[in-house]
């Protein structure tokens, strides 16, 4: 496998994995709200903020490995913060 092989693969298992975590915290969020709690309980913004600082760290630290640029980074939350923010109005509206 040539080198510049390689690090396409690499690029691409860290965008797919990104997406796959951000992916995790949509549902467990879609979840949360279906069964379990209110988006206004502490204890439902708390898991979410951490939940979505730990995927920044992720990004920022793929972004500084090379294998996502910045942009993409910025994609992936912004396309999780839009389905969150989608899904919090929907539950407020219930």
């Amino acid at each position: 496998m040539l080198a510049s092989e390689m690090i396409m693969d690499h690029k691409e298992k860290a965008n797919a994995l990104l997406k796959a975590d951000a992916d995790k915290i949509l549902k467990l969020i879609k979840v949360q709200m279906d069964n379990l709690t209110m988006p206004q309980c502490p204890l439902y913004e708390e898991v979410l903020d951490t939940q979505m600082f730990g995927l920044s760290r992720e990004i920022d630290f793929a972004v500084r490995l090379g294998l996502i640029d910045d942009q993409e980074g910025k994609a992936i939350l912004g396309e999780l913060e839009r389905e969150l923010s989608a899904l919090h109005e929907a539950s407020v509206k219930k």
